[in-house]
């Protein structure tokens, strides 16, 4: 019964951000209220804030919500944080974006795009994001370097997931965009450890 449940919230969920994708693909994010979207969706308007507190953020589903704090934190013994990172994004490379509705998510991001208040949005979730990296980094290499290192590393990432959606919406497919980004995930980490090493040893020698 549990399991059901869950299935149902799940695919209640879906809906709702489907149904919201559309409506703000087709008339903009501030035209579209919350009560045409609940209404759209066949759900309750306190259904709809059960699910999402926000109008903003159902349009903003995913953005900043990868916990890059914690798999550096939850890290594996002897494992460095870069060496986590690139498992994790090659996981996800290799995993859920290969699967992914092409046509939802190049929608949803040009609705991010096409909005001020949106992109805003987005690049606060996206700084809450590397503040919490950084604070994660801490401990192993000191303040100055963490928050160096996570601008860096957020930079990084910010610009594999532009080259993803680039590549989504110049109509590669999903398996083939996210091949793409297998390549240049394993790139940009070489540079980054490649940079990493070069700090470690300038450290050593001071």
């Amino acid at each position: 019964m549990t399991g059901l449940r869950e299935r149902r919230k799940e695919q209640t969920r879906q809906r709702i951000i489907a149904v919201a994708t559309r409506l703000f693909t087709e008339r903009g994010f501030d035209a579209v209220t919350v009560n045409e979207i609940a209404e759209a969706a066949e759900v309750a308007k306190a259904t709809l804030f059960a699910y999402f507190p926000s109008k903003e953020s159902l349009a903003l589903q995913g953005v900043g919500e990868d916990d890059l704090a914690g798999v550096v934190l939850r890290r594996a013994p002897g494992q460095s944080p870069l060496q986590a990172l690139r498992a994790h994004f090659r996981a996800l490379a290799d995993g859920q974006l290969a699967t992914l509705d092409r046509d939802e998510l190049v929608a949803r991001m040009r609705v991010i795009f096409d909005s001020p208040a949106l992109s805003g949005a987005a690049n606060a979730l996206l700084y809450q994001q590397r503040r919490a990296l950084a604070e994660a980094l801490t401990e192993e290499y000191g303040e100055p370097v963490a928050a160096l290192m996570a601008a860096q590393i957020a930079a990084t990432l910010l610009t594999l997931q532009e080259s993803f959606f680039h590549h989504l919406a110049g109509d590669a497919a999903p398996e083939e965009a996210a091949r793409v980004l297998a390549g240049e995930t394993e790139l940009a980490f070489d540079l980054l450890e490649n940079g990493h090493q070069h700090r470690l040893h300038h450290r050593k020698g001071q």
